[in-house]
């Protein structure tokens, strides 16, 4: 414990952050641990694997556990195990931050929303997105609402693209921790390896510049993860399900898999904080977002 936590108690717990998808759960994290460690994109199921994210402050060390976004879509094993992913974060945590876009509410909001309830786990709203209101007055009745829902700790209106209220959100989760001691380092930012982050920045390229389907319809296996000379060597295979999925990624002359490539090394550099030589295949897996086996190859394991 340092001096500064010596001087008064100090608190700590884990956060779970639940919502439906592509309501900014993944850019609320991000802006609140000052770095990016959770990929972004517009479409919706960007975040398929839990990610704690650790933000350590004088007062406490908030331990947060970004999950998949809750979701009515698809029935296949992928969405089975995303889904699940995101319920069993709920376990064992001591708060959860339920997100939703200002003045939206639907049925997998709903969903979300009765998942926190059943785990009876003390709950903050986080009303997202209120930097696109151009009359804010219409916030009103949309918080007088969800306050009719449940029994909040707090209802917050932030906006993680810009950074308001921001820090009140984060003073409100820490005085809602139980006291402890911090649990992990205070200069540690997460507990995934850098060979996962790899993994994540080549399908966040794939998740912003590809189709609406295609996306989903790939996943990416680091084969080789070594440094050498200062340098980091890293091998990838991008699998699909389908021939003419490959054909599109490739693309003309490889040019769109160079770009892909190219631009998730950039990230990758900028993250690890050293050159990368990346190196990219993409090979054909027949409706490995089918097959519960498939998954668990690939890493998509509770």
């Amino acid at each position: 414990m340092t001096l500064n936590q010596e001087s008064h108690a100090v608190r700590c717990g884990y956060v779970a952050i639940i919502g439906r998808p592509n309501v900014g759960k993944s850019t609320l994290l991000n802006r609140i641990l000052g770095q990016k460690l959770a990929i972004t994109s517009h479409k919706a199921q960007t975040t398929r694997h839990s990610i704690l994210g650790i933000k350590t402050r004088a007062e406490g060390q908030i331990l947060f556990v970004d999950t998949p976004g809750i979701h009515q879509r698809g029935s296949n094993a992928l969405n089975r195990y995303l889904n699940r992913a995101a319920l069993t974060a709920l376990t064992g945590t001591d708060l959860a931050l339920f997100v939703v876009e200002a003045l939206r509410w639907t049925a997998e909001d709903a969903k979300a929303l009765a998942a926190i309830a059943a785990a009876a786990v003390p709950v903050i709203a986080v009303v997202n997105k209120v930097d696109r209101l151009s009359n804010k007055q219409a916030l009103l009745p949309y918080l007088r609402m969800l306050a009719q829902r449940h029994e909040f700790l707090a209802l917050i209106p932030v906006s993680a693209t810009n950074g308001d209220q921001i820090e009140t959100l984060e003073q409100t989760i820490v005085t809602a921790l139980p006291e402890s001691e911090f649990l992990f380092a205070e200069d540690q930012l997460t507990d995934r390896s850098e060979r996962f982050f790899a993994t994540e920045l080549i399908r966040e390229q794939l998740m912003q510049r590809y189709g609406e389907e295609l996306p989903y319809c790939t996943s990416v296996a680091i084969e080789r993860f070594e440094q050498e000379n200062g340098r980091y060597q890293i091998h990838a295979l991008i699998w699909v399900e389908r021939p003419n999925q490959k054909a599109i990624i490739i693309g003309k002359q490889g040019e769109a898999l160079k770009a892909t490539a190219s631009q998730a090394r950039l990230e990758m550099q900028k993250l690890f904080a050293c050159p990368v030589h990346l190196e990219v295949w993409v090979k054909v897996k027949k409706s490995w977002s089918s097959d519960e086996a498939a998954l668990a190859n690939l890493g998509y394991q509770e």
